[in-house]
């Protein structure tokens, strides 16, 4: 293949993974609900270990488990902060409490 065919390859797949993560960002905008009727944090470490150790146990490679974690952190991040808008914008709802970027906790 052509550096060009590759490009293409690459642009075919940004595509795929922008509709998953949008998939992802729905999935969590939804978790995200359920978590203020019940009450629930935003920040769960237990369940972003989970979520870091389930990337790291399907990595076929060729990136680095390490790399892929960080890229997960990533987008862990941006779904909290998802998450969290998404309660703040709801009316009559209080505010989210304090996630690990507010408190200083790391994972």
């Amino acid at each position: 293949m052509t550096i060009e065919d590759w490009r293409r390859e690459i642009d075919e797949l940004d595509r795929q993974i922008v509709a998953l993560i949008s998939r992802r960002a729905a999935a969590a905008q939804e978790i995200g609900r359920l978590k203020r009727q019940t009450s629930l944090p935003v920040y769960e470490p237990n369940r972003e270990r989970i979520i870091f150790e389930n990337v790291r146990s399907h990595n076929p490679g060729p990136l680095p488990d390490i790399e892929l974690v960080h890229i997960y952190e990533r987008i862990v991040d941006v779904m909290r902060a998802l998450q969290r808008n998404e309660l703040a914008s709801r009316p009559g709802m209080p505010a989210p409490g304090p996630d690990r970027h507010q408190t200083g906790k790391e994972s």
